[in-house]
């Protein structure tokens, strides 16, 4: 889901729940909806992560969304990520 359509959402209520999920080292936002659920994009169309819950917490707020759930079970900090090419 891209920025626009995202915006487009929020402005239509449309969004049900915003879920916070912590991978090994990357922090990524996903957005649920009654009929779907999809992880933010960036324009190129990979999926938006952040390092830190601080990054991804301002970035949502930006937004104008105050409340999101939290799953950090696989959450590994130190750990380091593969750079591919």
């Amino acid at each position: 889901m891209d920025m626009k359509t995202l915006r487009a959402l929020l402005e239509a209520g449309a969004v049900k729940k915003i879920l916070i999920v912590a991978n090994g080292a990357t922090i990524h936002a996903e957005i649920q909806t009654a009929k779907f659920k999809e992880s933010v994009q960036t324009s190129k169309g990979s999926i938006k992560t952040w390092r830190t819950t601080d990054s991804t917490i301002k970035w949502l707020r930006s937004l104008g969304i105050g409340r999101a759930e939290v799953d950090f079970s696989c959450w590994q900090p130190d750990q380091r990520a593969l750079k591919l090419l």
